[in-house]
């Protein structure tokens, strides 16, 4: 299956990205990857061309490409839990600059990269996300809700987008929360946000989770949640964007 390492220009400079798509039979329907705080890696790469297999071209952006490409700092193969405060006292100074303005400059860059690209078809594409890349994901279906048809979050504070955004979402929607993430009246607000906002959505707790439960390069794998992560995306995609 075919890969890429791309340059996607923006306001702020040129974001590296990972791109995987099938290899004939094109043009296919986009879907822009958000990946996770730690960036992107094996894992985020496996799970794109996961995706990429069924019929998907997938675009995944270091989010932090202004401090440098990706990796933008030094991962371990196996991130534990041990490693996981030395690792955040790093991170956190960018996500704490990656402020909503950001967000939205640069989530137009990637759809018009996007979307120009000759292998993705015409009509609407997808955002998924994890972790901070779902509210990212969350934000950028809300900027964007003539382009964007369906948008997926795991383990993502999307309430942090807040209500005006979560109201302004015109896509399907499935939110993937972690137990350890969000109690079950948490749950019940946000969804009551998404009723009142008359989106389409599936939104649920997943079963003895923590957060960051799709990984399975972390201590919180857990192979039951990701496996339901793709139950819950794959008809997702192709009802929106495949019209199955």
């Amino acid at each position: 299956m075919p890969t890429e390492t791309l340059q996607i220009p923006t306001a702020d400079g040129q974001a590296d990205a990972f791109a995987a798509y099938p290899g004939q039979d094109g043009p296919h329907p986009g879907v822009l990857m958000y990946p996770d705080g730690f960036g992107i890696r094996p894992v985020l790469r496996e799970m794109a061309l996961e995706l990429a297999g069924h019929g998907y071209y997938v675009l995944v952006p270091n989010i932090f490409y202004r401090h440098g490409p990706a990796p933008v700092i030094d991962l371990p193969e196996h991130i534990g839990e041990d490693a996981r405060p030395a690792i955040f006292a790093r991170l956190m100074p960018l996500i704490e600059e990656h402020i909503t303005e950001r967000v939205l400059r640069d989530a137009d860059a990637y759809l018009e990269f996007l979307t120009s690209r000759p292998e993705v078809g015409a009509g609407p594409i997808a955002v998924t996300g994890y972790c901070i890349g779902g509210l990212l994901a969350t934000r950028t279906a809300a900027a964007h809700p003539g382009r964007v048809a369906a948008l997926a979050a795991f383990h993502a504070p999307v309430s942090a987008a807040g209500p005006e955004t979560l109201h302004r979402l015109t896509a399907r929607v499935h939110f993937g929360h972690a137990e350890t993430d969000l109690t079950p009246e948490a749950l019940g607000e946000l969804n009551r946000t998404l009723d009142a906002a008359g989106v389409g959505y599936t939104s649920e707790i997943y079963p003895g989770t923590v957060h960051g439960f799709t990984m399975s390069d972390t201590d919180a794998f857990d192979p039951a949640a990701l496996r339901l992560h793709w139950d819950r995306l794959l008809p997702l995609l192709d009802h929106a964007l495949a019209g199955g």
